[in-house]
């Protein structure tokens, strides 16, 4: 599970969903919808500090900027590591924010030249992002 820590910026509220802006650094802002409230989740609170989370799975890997995508969640990286399997690649990529992993088919790692050093962009879909509070 990737993890980054950041203070929640901003909420928006719709029912019983919640659009949350965490700041994990000044230049990397993620994205995640929650369901919970600040009225149901005492966390949700402006500037509290949560941890975000999401899976190694569910990272998309760019090799250029993608403009005209949803994908909001954006992280420009470096690749540090390229663990080919029959299947599946395992990424370690560095960040501004820190370490994430991202695992894709092995014929996508080929297919975009994926090795260490390349610049990428992982991308996270927002409703795959979780927050815990810390």
């Amino acid at each position: 599970m990737n993890s980054f820590n950041g203070n929640i910026k901003t909420i928006q509220v719709n029912g019983n969903l919640s659009l949350v802006l965490v700041e994990v650094t000044p230049k990397l802002q993620l994205k995640a919808i929650v369901i919970d409230t600040p009225e149901t989740a005492a966390y949700l609170q402006s500037e509290a500090p949560v941890a975000v989370l999401f899976k190694e799975t569910e990272v998309i890997i760019a090799t250029a900027e993608v403009p005209q995508i949803s994908l909001q969640n954006r992280i420009p990286a470096s690749i540090v590591s390229v663990e080919k399997g029959a299947l599946l690649t395992k990424l370690k990529l560095q960040s501004d924010a820190g370490v994430l992993i991202a695992i894709i088919s092995t014929d996508s790692a080929s297919r975009l030249e994926l090795e260490e050093g390349k610049k990428v962009i992982a991308m996270i879909k927002l409703n795959e992002v979780m927050l815990r509070g810390l």
